[in-house]
Order: structure tokens, then C-alpha cells, then sequence
């Protein structure tokens, strides 16, 4: 990069203007927007390339747009700038552009800002994002915590939701310990943030964003949140985000017609609204519109210590007919559906990201077969780390659903996702989207009386920690709240006063930790190596079982679960290995409101052949459970 910035010098090009141009500045936060300087005053640069003026209004000036105008730069970029004496930290600001087209005149929020008014005011606030951080310890080793082959156990959260004080949002800096010491209680590996980019809408969850550069003023200021950041670090948990690079809402402040004209977005409505979301989308054709996603993506990790993006909407991004019917998009220039801008936008992020933070990740939120999403983009892929496996979640709802009595009748509705489990870096996703909207709680989801649906969650919850793929789960799940989520308000914390919940909350804590204890649960996971069927078709009785295997000829572990309400006895299964099989976790163990059937603490194995394999064992089933065992060479 410096190479290629030395000869734009020598050449009388300035670097920032020519990458922000080329479509390829990853750094755009620190030309444009408000830069307060160290004695007095701040400096202001807008893109608004079809503005014939435009000036700052704020607290300072009254909010007059004659009083500080800017000036456009005499190099062709749109960019207009100006150094403004009287403007302070804190103070509210926006834009005001005077239109070439039609005299629109508006006052729109700074793209660049790095703080935001409390929403319903729409203004930006200038502010200085310093902060001593005390996260060097996790910063220094997060690299091997963020990898393919880490243990990778998330917690999503919504934080306005998650938990509340007298009906009030808790602050970034009381979320900060409050959140850090229920998840290493739970044992998580990272949090999900649902987006904390700043959204006029609350009930729009963070996904309509008009704050890019700006983490949401309801919870704190931005080193509220680089607290909240530091903090959960020190603990030892890592920190993912939601970004939205998909659409971005209508709003009059925000980026929309921004100077008159369709400048982020695209100006046919085939191309440049969303009709689902009701949202415009970004023109990913259009250069500087990649700077400024890709300036926004490189922010949260550069200047948050964020641990990755979950990019969300990617399937939007990538096909033109998304959400469309005949006739409502344009072909690309092929013929085809396929947004080929927005493909190589996702590479070109996806490059900067690890290039310049190969320590952290991106996710893709991707709910199609589109090829390679998680593979580099020398192979053709689009350079996501990993990717949302939407079909496995759609299967293993659909078969848990089911009454016991049918599922023998969907029974490789389960087993189906291994036959495509490793063309992904795959993570397993329940999330928000799988109790909201009437889809209910995801206890609710389960079938019977309320002894089956706790039995019922926890069998699930066991086969998903032990199938191979990085587990993600929306709060409220781990203790099975009753209702659906919803924004307003906190969870149903009070029913971890109850037996039932208490005890699916103490199952999920233990099963973190026996995940991240034994590393055949997560080294191999995106690897045939690390997998092997036992028992796959076992359709008439509701039985599955396979191994999951650590790298280095390590032991395996054994796991098998029961998706009926009968419990089996003396049900063999051949093993790998001789020895004794210590039963490791036991979905149905009383701690956990289970019933108590179970192996004693294990089993010896016999010498007798069985599913191919030399060595077997006898097993107690229990009813509607998941049990891993884990092989010793003695008992």
C-alpha cells in the first residue's frame, strides 16, 4: 500500500482521493465527516458531488447555513470541506446541501459521524472516539480464539432487550459486566451483537441503519461502548457485530437522495429499493459507495477491536430478482440474476478485512446455494470466513417439530445436512429470526407437554453442539423463555426460577464447557475427517449416532441421541475403540430437569463386531435425550 501511495505522489495524485475513486479506501473515516483539531475548531468534508452549496448548520452557528460554508475541491472527487473555528465536542451538526437539481434543499445527517442525537432527534454530534484500552492481552492472542479450528460458541443479543432496569435500557458500561459475567457463567465463546450502528427506528432491531460510523447513542456514548468492548476482552470473551452493507432506510436525514440525487443508492427502483424491506440499496457499481462500506467495515475493527462482521442480508446483495417478480429487475450484463457489483464488493471487503485484521473474522448471513461463500477469493469465493447454515436450521426445526410419533417419517430431514456439511465453513444458527414474527419461543416450538418440550429442547440443543459447525444461540434460548421475543421489554428472567428453565440453563453452561474441553467437538469442523456416521438410519425408532474426531489420531467421542419419548435399553452401537466409554454429558440427567436415565458414568465394551467396527457397546437410551461419551482407556 505505501509502494502504491509513493507513486501517486510522485505522479501529483493524491492517495486518498485516487483509492477513495477506485472504490478500494478502507480508511475514508479519517478524511471525511467532523475532525475536531487539538487547539481549537474542527475540520468538515462531505461527499455531495451535485451540490451547488454546502454548509455546515449546528449548536454553534444557530443552525444558519450561511454561516459556514464549505468549499468544493478542485480535484473532481464531489468532495466539499471547510475548517470550522466555533464548533466543539458535543455539539449537534448536520449538512445543509443546496441541490443542482430542482433546488432540493436538505439537512442531512454526517454519512461519517462518529456519535448520533438520541433517536427520535436526527443530528450528528462532534466527538473525539479516543480511548485507553486494556484489552493487549486479548488483542495479542485472539488470533488462534477466532480461527477455524477455535471452539466457537456464540451468544447473540440484542442489548436493548437482554436485560432492563425499572422498564429503563441498561448502558453500555452496565451491560459491559452484567453481560461479561453471565457469559463466562454460560460458558459462550463470543457475543453477537444484533446491530448497534445507529437506526432512528428501535423497532427495526439495528437493521436500518443510517450511522455507519456511529454505535447507537441509546446505550452510551462511543467510549461507553469502546468500554463495553474493552471489557467483555478483559474477560476473555470476543466481540462480533451485525453490519448492514445490504439496504439502509428512507429516512429524510440519512443517505438517501443525499444530494439531490441517487448517489449511495441506485436511481431505478429495480435496482435501488428494496420492496421487502422498504429500504433503498447501496449501488455497489459506484466506487466511492465501496470506500464508504468497506471505510465502515475496517471502522468497527480498527477502531472498536471488534472480532468480525456477521454481514447480514448477503443473499439480497448477491441476486438482482431478490424479493422481485418478473419483470421487476434488471439482467446483469450476461443475462443473468447475479449482482456481479455487489460479488465483487463482498471480495474486495472481504480481502481489506483480512489483510488487515487476519486475527478476525466475517460471517456471512447467506440463505441460498450460492457457491464458495467461505471460500478465498482466489478460488473464486467470495472471502467470508464462514457462513450462517440457514438449511440446517430450517431441517432441524422442521424435524423437532414433528410429534415423536411421526419422525421416523422425516427422519434424514436430520441427516441431510451432512451431506453438504463441509462445503461451507458452516456456523449453526438459532437465532432472532427463529422466535419473532409469530414464529413463537423456541421451547414453544417444541412438541408435547411441558416435561417432552424441555426434553425435547435439550436433545436439540445437544445433537447442534455436537454436529459439526460453530453454535450460535439467540438469548433467551438457553433457558427456554416461554414468549416470544420481543424488543420492548427484557427477557423472562424470572422464569430461571423454575426448575424447568433452571435446569435447561444449567445443561446449555455444561455443554459449553464439555464442547470446549474436548477438542473433537471443534478442531475438525469443517473436515469429513472429523465426522463418521454410526447409526444414520435408524428412521423406525428415532435414533441417530456418530463420532466426532479430534486432528493427531486423537480418540474419538460418541454421541447419540434418541428423538423419541421411549427409552432403549441394551441398544448397541459398534465403537471404534476398545476400553470403557465414560459418559461425558446426559441430556436427560436430573440436574438438568431430565428424568435421570442414563449409563451409570459409562459403559465397557465388548468384543463383538458391529456397524463395522471391531469393538461395541450396550447402551441405555433415554427417553427424548442427546448423550456424548468419550473413550478412556480404563474406567
Amino acid at each position: 500500500m505505501s509502494e502504491h501511495c509513493d507513486k501517486l505522489e510522485n505522479m501529483k495524485v493524491n492517495p486518498d482521493i485516487y483509492l477513495f475513486r477506485e472504490g478500494t479506501h478502507t480508511k475514508l473515516y479519517n478524511e471525511l465527516g467532523c475532525h475536531l483539531r487539538s487547539d481549537r475548531g474542527a475540520d468538515f468534508a462531505v461527499w455531495a458531488p451535485n451540490a451547488e452549496s454546502v454548509s455546515v448548520v449546528g449548536d454553534w452557528n444557530h443552525w444558519s447555513g450561511d454561516a459556514d460554508r464549505l468549499d468544493p475541491r478542485d480535484d473532481g472527487s464531489g468532495i466539499w470541506q471547510g475548517f470550522v473555528a466555533n464548533a466543539e465536542q458535543g455539539q449537534g451538526y448536520k449538512f445543509r446541501i443546496h441541490s443542482r437539481h430542482g433546488g432540493y434543499v436538505v439537512d442531512k445527517a454526517d454519512p461519517f459521524a462518529f456519535y448520533a442525537e438520541t433517536p427520535p432527534a436526527t443530528a450528528s454530534r462532534i466527538w473525539r472516539i479516543e480511548h485507553d484500552w486494556k484489552d493487549n492481552q486479548w488483542m495479542a492472542s485472539r488470533g488462534p480464539k477466532n480461527a477455524l479450528d477455535a471452539p466457537m460458541s456464540v451468544y447473540e443479543i440484542h442489548l436493548g432487550s437482554w436485560r432492563r432496569q425499572d422498564g429503563q435500557f441498561l448502558g453500555y458500561r452496565e451491560l459491559a459486566h452484567a453481560l461479561a459475567d453471565y457469559v463466562t457463567m454460560m460458558g459462550f465463546t463470543h457475543v453477537e451483537l444484533m446491530p448497534v450502528t445507529e437506526h432512528p427506528f428501535y423497532g427495526s432491531w439495528g437493521y436500518q441503519t443510517t450511522g455507519y460510523f456511529a454505535p447507537t447513542s441509546r446505550y452510551g456514548t462511543p467510549q461507553d461502548f469502546m468500554y463495553f468492548v474493552d471489557h467483555l476482552h478483559q474477560q476473555g470473551i470476543g466481540v462480533l457485530l451485525d453490519w448492514v452493507p445490504s439496504h439502509f432506510p428512507t429516512d429524510e436525514h440519512g443517505l438517501g437522495y443525499f444530494d439531490g440525487t441517487h448517489l449511495f443508492e441506485h436511481s431505478d427502483p429495480r435496482q435501488g429499493f428494496h420492496p421487502e424491506w422498504n429500504s433503498n440499496i447501496f449501488n455497489y457499481g459506484r466506487n466511492e459507495v465501496r470506500s464508504f462500506l468497506i471505510s465502515s467495515g475496517l471502522f468497527w475493527l480498527d477502531k472498536y477491536h471488534l472480532d468480525g462482521l456477521r454481514v447480514d442480508g448477503v443473499a439480497s446483495m448477491l441476486y438482482l430478482d431478490y424479493a422481485r417478480q418478473e419483470g421487476e429487475w434488471i439482467p446483469n450484463r450476461h443475462g443473468g440474476r447475479e449482482n456481479l457489483e455487489a460479488v465483487d464488493f463482498l471480495q474486495t471487503l472481504n480481502k481489506a478485512v483480512y489483510r488487515e485484521h487476519p486475527d478476525t473474522l466475517t460471517i456471512a448471513e447467506e440463505s441460498t446455494a450460492w457457491p464458495r461463500v467461505s471460500r478465498p477469493t482466489d478460488m473464486g469465493g467470495l472471502g467470508f470466513g464462514m457462513k450462517w447454515n440457514m438449511g440446517w436450521m430450517h431441517d432441524s426445526l422442521a424435524y423437532m417439530q414433528q410429534e415423536p410419533i411421526h419422525r421416523k417419517y422425516h427422519h434424514h430431514t436430520l441427516t441431510f445436512s451432512l451431506m453438504y456439511a463441509f462445503n461451507e465453513n458452516f456456523v449453526l444458527p438459532l437465532s432472532h429470526d427463529e422466535v419473532v414474527h409469530g414464529k413463537g419461543s423456541l421451547l414453544g416450538k417444541m412438541p408435547g407437554d411441558a416435561w417432552q418440550q424441555f426434553a425435547n429442547l435439550r436433545a436439540l440443543f445437544g445433537f447442534m453442539w455436537a454436529h459439526p459447525g460453530k453454535k450460535l444461540l439467540f438469548m433467551g434460548g438457553e433457558f427456554g423463555q416461554r414468549r416470544e421475543w420481543t424488543h420492548d421489554g427484557e427477557l423472562e428472567w424470572w422464569v430461571t426460577t423454575l426448575e424447568g428453565h433452571a435446569g435447561l440453563q444449567r445443561y446449555v453452561a455444561q455443554l459449553n464447557r464439555v464442547y470446549r474441553s474436548r477438542p473433537a467437538l471443534y478442531q475438525l469442523d469443517f473436515s469429513p475427517a472429523g465426522f463418521e456416521w454410526v447409526e444414520a438410519d435408524a428412521a423406525d425408532i428415532s435414533v441417530f449416532a456418530f463420532l466426532r474426531k479430534p486432528r493427531e489420531r486423537g480418540a474419538p467421542l460418541l454421541i447419540v441421541s434418541n428423538m423419541t419419548p421411549v427409552p432403549r435399553t441394551n441398544y448397541m452401537l459398534g465403537v471404534p475403540l476398545a476400553g470403557f466409554w465414560r459418559e461425558v454429558i446426559n441430556s436427560d440427567a436430573s440436574e438438568f430437569g431430565g428424568a435421570g436415565w442414563g449409563n451409570l458414568g459409562g459403559v465397557e465394551t465388548s468384543p463383538v463386531r458391529f456397524h463395522g467396527r471391531a469393538h461395541s457397546v450396550c447402551l441405555t437410551l433415554p427417553p427424548l435425550s442427546t448423550l456424548i461419551f468419550e473413550h478412556v482407556a480404563h474406567a
